[in-house]
C-alpha cells in the first residue's frame, strides 16, 4: 500500500515537472530564437542554419531552469495534497513525516541524476553542435548583409560599401579585402550585381579598379568586368570552441593538468596542453566544472526545502505566509547556486565552500528535523 501510495505522488511531480519545463522551455527557446534572428538578417547565415543552432540551444535553456521548476512541481504537488486532504492518507498509512521526507529526496536524487546528465553530456554535446554549423557555413544571404551607406565588415576579412542598392543590383562600390598580413587589396567598382544561387556563389562588378598592396607596394589594375568569389567568405560569428562547449572528459582532464602543474589562478601562463585547454583561462574552467558537477547537488537541498510544505497545516492562519518563505529560501538556494560560481572559482577555498555548502545545510535541516520528529514520539 505504502508502494502504490508514493508511486502516486512521483507519477504527479514528475507529471507536473515535464509539463512546466517544456511549456517554459518552448516559451523562453521563442524568445531566445527572436534575440538570433541577427545571424540571417546581421551575419547572412541561412534560417536553416539559425533554426539548427537555435533548436540545439534548448538543453541548455531546460538545464538552465531545471532546478527552479522542480521546486514549483514539488511545492506545487505537496501544497495541493495538503489542501485535498491526500496527506492525511499516508500518516494513516502509518507513514512518518521523516520517513515522506526521505522518499522525497530518494526522488530528487532521480532529478539530479538528470541534471548531471544534462550539464556534463547533452548540453556540451549540443552547443558544439550547434556551433558547427557555422565552422562550416559559408554567406548564405550575402545580399541581406549589405546596407546602403554603410561600411559592412560582418564578412571576415572584407569591408562592403555601397552608396545604392536595388535588390541584389548596387552602385558605387568599395571593397577592402585583407588577403593576409602583408596583402591585401582595394576594388572600386562603378556598378555591380550579387549572384547567390545553390552553386553560384560571386559578385560581379562593372567599370572599376583594382588596387593591391602588397609589403608597402602598390600596383593598379583596370577592369571592365571582375567576378569575386563569395563561396571563401565566412562571417563575423564566433565559431571557435567555447569552454561550455568542451567535453566534459577534457574539462576534467584540463582541471587535473592544471591543478597537477600548480596553473590555477595563474592567468599569465600561456601554454595550451590541447585544444581548448588554455591556463590563461583556468578560472572559466574551474567554473565550468562547478556548474556541470556541483551545482547539480543543490537538486537534492531544494526537495529537503521544499518537503518543509508538509509541516505546515493548512489550518494554520499563517498557511500561506508560511509556504511562501519557504519558497523564498527555495528560491534563495536556487539564485546563490548560480550567482556565486564565479565567485567560488576564484580561489581553492571558495571552491571547497561551495562545494560543502549544499551537504552541510542538507545535513543540519534534516537532522533537525529528524531528532525533532524522535522528540516528538517519545513524548
Amino acid at each position: 500500500m505504502k508502494k502504490v501510495i508514493f508511486k502516486k505522488f512521483v507519477k504527479d511531480v514528475s507529471l507536473f515537472f515535464l509539463v512546466s519545463i517544456i511549456s517554459i522551455s518552448i516559451i523562453v527557446w521563442i524568445i531566445q530564437a527572436v534575440n538570433y534572428l541577427d545571424l540571417v538578417s546581421e551575419d547572412g547565415h541561412s534560417f536553416k542554419i539559425y533554426f539548427l543552432f537555435t533548436l540545439y540551444s534548448l538543453p541548455k535553456i531546460i538545464s538552465k531552469i531545471f532546478p527552479f521548476i522542480f521546486v514549483i512541481s514539488l511545492f506545487y504537488i505537496l501544497i495541493k495534497y495538503e489542501l485535498n486532504n491526500e496527506l492525511i492518507i499516508y500518516w494513516l498509512n502509518g507513514i512518518s513525516k521523516i520517513n515522506f521526507i526521505n522518499n522525497i529526496i530518494k526522488l530528487s536524487l532521480i532529478f539530479f541524476l538528470i541534471q548531471i546528465i544534462f550539464t556534463s553530456l547533452i548540453v556540451p554535446y549540443t552547443l558544439d553542435k550547434g556551433r558547427s554549423y557555422f565552422r562550416s557555413s559559408n554567406i548564405d544571404l550575402f545580399s541581406s548583409i549589405i546596407k546602403e551607406k554603410t561600411f559592412n565588415d560582418t564578412v571576415k576579412n572584407l569591408t562592403v560599401f555601397v552608396e545604392n542598392k536595388n535588390d541584389n543590383f548596387l552602385n558605387n562600390i568599395i571593397i577592402k579585402e585583407r588577403i593576409n598580413n602583408n596583402k591585401s587589396q582595394l576594388i572600386t567598382a562603378k556598378s555591380g550585381e550579387i549572384i547567390f544561387t545553390e552553386i553560384d556563389k560571386r559578385m560581379v562588378l562593372y567599370d572599376g579598379k583594382i588596387i593591391n598592396y602588397e609589403n608597402k607596394q602598390q600596383s593598379i589594375v583596370d577592369f571592365s568586368e571582375f567576378y569575386l568569389n563569395l563561396a571563401k567568405y565566412s562571417t563575423n560569428t564566433i565559431t571557435n570552441p567555447k569552454i561550455q562547449e568542451m567535453n566534459s572528459l577534457n574539462l576534467l582532464r584540463c582541471l587535473d593538468i592544471m591543478i597537477k602543474n600548480n596553473l590555477i589562478n595563474k592567468i599569465n601562463q600561456k601554454k595550451n596542453f590541447f585544444t581548448g585547454c588554455d591556463a590563461r583561462i583556468s578560472l572559466p574552467i574551474i567554473e565550468e566544472n562547478l556548474k556541470r558537477f556541483i551545482s547539480p547537488l543543490f537538486i537534492i537541498l531544494l526537495s529537503l526545502c521544499s518537503s518543509l510544505v508538509i509541516f505546515n497545516n493548512k489550518n494554520n492562519g499563517k498557511f500561506k505566509t508560511i509556504n511562501v518563505l519557504f519558497f523564498l529560501i527555495c528560491l534563495t538556494l536556487i539564485i546563490i547556486s548560480e550567482s556565486s560560481i564565479s565567485a567560488a572559482a576564484s580561489s581553492i577555498e571558495n571552491t571547497l565552500i561551495y562545494i560543502f555548502f549544499p551537504i552541510v545545510i542538507f545535513k543540519t535541516i534534516y537532522l533537525i528535523f529528524y531528532f525533532k520528529m524522535n522528540l516528538k514520539k517519545l513524548s
